[in-house]
């Protein structure tokens, strides 16, 4: 059975409870989703041939600090990075280093800032200067993957709803989904209640109700769907070494539709971002 809270009831943990938000938390919400994609706007200008995932980590925690952000990744559960960095076959959680990006690579920078109690939590992915169509083409197929699930994100329909619709598209697209992660719970708690599954059947799951807020964060393989974590406990790769993409907003469930928290004010939520990416 679903147990439906008031967002200020209930204790600050996940306790399977779905949480709903009045217009109180939906204004920490945009400020604190906001920052995070002025942040990931400001990541297009890093992201060439020779810069480092470590030099993008850097900036995100610069950026949180000259903001009074605080980043809800470091630290958590043992990591210890600001953002994760996710190239070419990693599907998630990569973990920033010292090598460069080359030209051709696709990076997900994936940042959650705490903003007054708040999370924002969003992921771009970002070309390395020219890259091969193959890698264009799953871009693409991801972010409209995101987008098809944010349409199906309203009352009265189910989480099951956003599965399916994501997993209808890129399946149709000849494109994997990947099972072994999921959306989740936003708000004060970095992971809350409920899973957002990328993939399902209609109808089922968990009914939406105004006041939810959650993430979206569809992960898309170019080839099969399975994915393995590497022994840093942390970075997620495709099995067959396909390429991955991923796309990731925070939105808030309204009386008519969803609030999209984590929008690009530079209109940069994908690619091509206008420096010469294509």
């Amino acid at each position: 059975m679903v147990n439906y809270i008031e967002a200020s009831h209930g204790p600050l943990r996940n306790t399977g409870d779905i949480r709903l938000y009045g217009e109180d938390g939906f204004e920490g919400m945009r400020r604190a989703g906001q920052l995070a994609a002025k942040a990931l706007d400001g990541v297009v200008a890093l992201v060439k041939p020779g810069t480092t995932t470590q030099e993008i980590d850097d900036f995100i925690r610069t950026f949180g600090a000259e903001h009074n952000a605080l980043p809800a990744t470091l630290n958590y559960r043992g990591y210890t990075k600001y953002t994760c960095t996710s190239i070419n076959h990693v599907v998630c959680h990569g973990l920033p280093n010292n090598k460069p990006l080359k030209e051709g690579d696709i990076v997900n920078v994936d940042v959650t800032y705490i903003l007054d109690g708040w999370h924002g939590d969003s992921s771009r992915m970002y070309p390395v200067g020219h890259i091969k169509r193959a890698a264009e083409r799953l871009i693409e197929v991801t972010h409209q993957s995101l987008m098809i699930g944010i349409e199906a994100a309203k009352p009265g329909n189910t989480t099951g709803d956003i599965g399916a619709a994501i997993q209808e598209f890129a399946e149709n697209e000849r494109c994997g989904v990947v099972r072994d992660f999921c959306g989740h719970g936003l708000g004060r708690l970095f992971h809350d209640s409920p899973n957002i599954l990328h993939y399902g059947q209609w109808g089922e799951g968990v009914e939406l109700k105004p006041g939810m807020i959650f993430t979206i964060e569809p992960m898309i393989n170019l080839g099969k769907p399975h994915v393995k974590v590497l022994s840093d406990g942390w970075t997620a790769v495709t099995r067959d070494r396909s390429l991955s993409a991923q796309f990731e907003h925070s939105i808030g469930i309204t009386e008519d539709g969803c609030e999209i928290f984590t929008l690009s004010p530079a209109g940069f939520d994908k690619p091509p971002y206008g420096n010469g990416q294509t």
